[in-house]
């Protein structure tokens, strides 16, 4: 999605792979085992210290919930760069994911939205701005440079999200 959208995607697995890039995606997946990988590889610090001072971030389904600053139940190794509370698979199990189309605020059009296992944002402090909902609910949010979804922006063809990530790094 990155390369489609213009820029070069290359993987971050250590801090020199962290101060070579431009901007971060923290990706779906399972977010404890995120967490606790970052933690073991020491990664915690210094991506949290790169996104606090401006580095571009994005995070998707699991990528949310590490990005803030608490979930609702159970403890894991969270960056804490967005202050929200988030649920995580608050909608249920994998086979109750689901796609439906999001108003984003701002575009023109609908984004074609992957639920799997999604969390939701429970909590959210009025510095953090809401860009869509589901059912009354934040499902993406902004603040400054740090973009994050409750769902996958990289299973549609949609390059608008990636883009606004892209232009992030332009805005610096």
């Amino acid at each position: 999605m990155i390369q489609a959208a213009g820029a070069e995607p290359t993987e971050v697995r250590t801090r020199t792979d962290l101060e070579s890039v431009e901007a971060l995606i923290i990706p779906g997946g399972e977010s404890t085992t995120i967490g606790r990988l970052a933690d073991l590889y020491d990664l915690i610090e210094p991506l949290r210290s790169r996104i606090e001072s401006g580095l571009p971030a994005l995070g998707t389904c699991a990528g949310m919930i590490f990005l803030a600053s608490a979930v609702t139940e159970g403890t894991q190794p969270l960056l804490g760069v967005l202050d929200m509370v988030v649920e995580r698979n608050a909608f249920g199990r994998q086979n109750e994911s689901f796609e439906c189309r999001l108003d984003v605020q701002g575009w023109d059009s609908p984004l074609q939205a992957v639920f799997i296992r999604a969390p939701l944002v429970d909590e959210i402090s009025p510095d953090i701005e809401v860009l869509a909902r589901h059912n009354g609910r934040p499902v993406l949010v902004g603040k400054e440079h740090i973009l994050a979804c409750a769902f996958h922006p990289e299973l549609t063809d949609d390059l608008r999200l990636h883009k606004m990530l892209i232009n992030l790094i332009q805005e610096q």
